[in-house]
């Protein structure tokens, strides 16, 4: 059985995607696009596309041509979203970096991608300009004033493109919407390492003009972006698709919640893109009655699922109403939202325009019916391209009739809204972010003392998941829990970090030597069950 979306099919324009994005931008030319929330600082639309129009004279002057990538290393900054647009109105790729990474998980993104341009902040550039260098990266600019880096504000200075063409004017750049990558995301896919997310220009315009198609039009709404841009979640629904509909955004640099609170009460937020541990905070902590947010219209949570109880407590002490989306890096990224005025809690929604859905059998691949659980696959041409350098990885997840296996397990009801209840794939949701237990296992094994490790994801009340490693040592060897968290703590970002260790004789292995990690969770699941059953009632 397919499912396919309730609301009409769109019309996806053969477009750039900055053409797109600021194709009616002059009509809300003097409104303000962008408040930075910790200044204060206004850009209205007419500024903004004026800046983005002289970065990208800028940097076509300094040699980035159709194809180039640009890597850009930050936290939340309007300046993010000019440097974004200046890359994709000339033909380049811009591919994110958390700016949590270490220099050595900055340095491989880098080499990966093939990044020619770095855009970072001058504290940032201190730490990673060594892995920089040794990734090839040619030019770095900052966002601010740093030695031995390019001021991104002086890539305005020789004027905006000229109007009537020539060299670094983007009219210039023939741009195919449907091969043409614009962002290259990393993403760990279903399982493994963190792979680079080929999304083109027809992807995200597809996506945002399929958000528009399922109701979401936020030309009057004032939305916070605190979720991180270099996260497809922040740069195309929040970003991207606030500034096509013409809404004004207030940015953040980082998840602060007294910030968010105060915030969302002095620019009189409407719409407040969230992810679960935030929507907890905001229906338990006692902080929020301190705060007027009686303007709050809106929460839309995504990156991990909401679950039923949190959303009815929530949206009764705000009053305001709470919707979900589903989707993935690889889907650009929604693909499932909850229909504005849609009474189900728990759900992520229906299938969003343009987009056909499948339930499957995670042991056969057999198509199943509404209520039946399984695997959720995902057509529709927010689909990405592939995986740079990974033909092998592409074609395990997509499959020869264009279906993309998601690795999460759910269902549809009998009016095909969706549950997300599970996950097939291995990858840990942490606050939304993903944490690979590969590569939190390769790096236990590099410990001297460790003669083998598997890692899993523990069920938390706040972060939804966290990492738990299961540890072997070797013979004679000794070490502590926190020893083992501290070792993993120094060599990979704050989120990815293991969080609770269980020592063990043996891992559990299939007979060709894969870790069977579904019987480690499911020990996990029911130790935290009889945990819940000792625990005393809540008042």
């Amino acid at each position: 059985m397919i499912f396919r979306s309730p609301f009409p099919e769109v019309s996806i324009r053969e477009v750039s995607l900055t053409r797109f994005v600021f194709g009616d931008a002059a009509r809300f030319a003097d409104k303000p696009a962008l408040v930075d929330g910790v200044s204060g600082r206004v850009t209205t639309y007419a500024q903004l596309v004026g800046a983005i129009r002289g970065a990208a004279s800028g940097l076509a002057r300094r040699g980035l041509r159709k194809g180039d990538v640009l890597a850009i290393l930050s936290p939340n900054t309007p300046e993010y979203i000019v440097a974004f647009h200046a890359v994709a109105s000339l033909g380049g790729v811009v591919t994110p970096i958390n700016p949590l990474y270490t220099p050595e998980e900055v340095g491989k993104q880098l080499k990966d991608a093939g990044a020619k341009y770095l855009v970072t902040t001058p504290r940032l550039l201190e730490d990673v300009r060594a892995a920089a260098n040794d990734a090839g990266v040619e030019e770095s600019f900052v966002f601010g004033e740093a030695d031995g880096a390019t001021s991104f504000s002086t890539l305005t200075e020789g004027g905006a493109m000229p109007s009537d063409g020539g060299e670094g004017d983007a009219r210039d750049v023939k741009i195919d919407p449907r091969e043409d990558s614009v962002v290259l995301p990393y993403s760990s896919g279903t399982t493994g390492v963190c792979k680079g997310v080929m999304l083109t220009h027809r992807n995200l315009v597809a996506n945002l003009s399929q958000l528009k198609g399922a109701g979401y039009d936020w030309e009057r709404e004032t939305l916070v972006c605190v979720l991180p841009m270099f996260h497809i979640y922040g740069l195309a629904v929040i970003l991207n698709h606030g500034l096509w509909c013409g809404a004004t955004i207030v940015t953040l640099p980082r998840f602060d919640f007294e910030q968010l609170l105060r915030v969302m009460r002095d620019y009189s937020v409407t719409l407040a893109h969230l992810v679960p541990p935030v929507v907890l905070a905001l229906a338990k902590n006692p902080l929020v009655d301190s705060y007027d947010l009686s303007s709050l219209k809106m929460i839309f949570s995504g990156a991990a699922p909401l679950g039923e109880e949190l959303t009815r407590e929530c949206s009764a002490r705000l009053g305001c109403e709470i919707v979900q989306g589903y989707g993935m890096t690889e889907t650009s990224p929604a693909t499932h939202v909850s229909m504005p005025g849609m009474e189900k809690p728990g759900s992520v929604g229906v299938c969003v325009p343009n987009t056909e859905c499948k339930v499957v059998s995670v042991e056969t691949g057999e198509e199943l019916g509404a209520g039946e659980r399984g695997e959720i696959c995902i057509r529709g041409p927010q689909v990405m391209k592939g995986y740079l350098n990974s033909p092998e990885a592409t074609a395990r997840t997509i499959d020869a009739e264009g279906w993309l296996h998601t690795g999460d397990v759910g269902y549809a009801d009998e009016e095909e809204c969706f549950y997300v209840v599970d996950r097939a794939k291995e990858l840990i949701k942490y606050k939304g972010f993903q944490v690979p237990p590969a590569e939190l296992e390769a790096v236990l094994l590099t410990h001297p003392a460790i003669a083998d490790a598997a890692v899993i994801p523990s069920p938390d009340d706040e972060a939804g998941e966290v990492p738990k490693a299961f540890v072997v040592l070797k013979e004679n060897q000794k070490l502590t829990t926190e020893d083992v968290i501290c070792f993993v703590a120094a060599l990979v970002a704050p989120y990815k970090k293991v969080r609770r260790v269980e020592f063990i004789e043996q891992i559990p292995k299939s007979p060709s030597g894969k870790i069977l990690r579904r019987l480690l969770v499911a020990g996990e699941r029911e130790s935290a069950a009889r945990s819940e059953r000792r625990s005393p009632p809540k008042s």
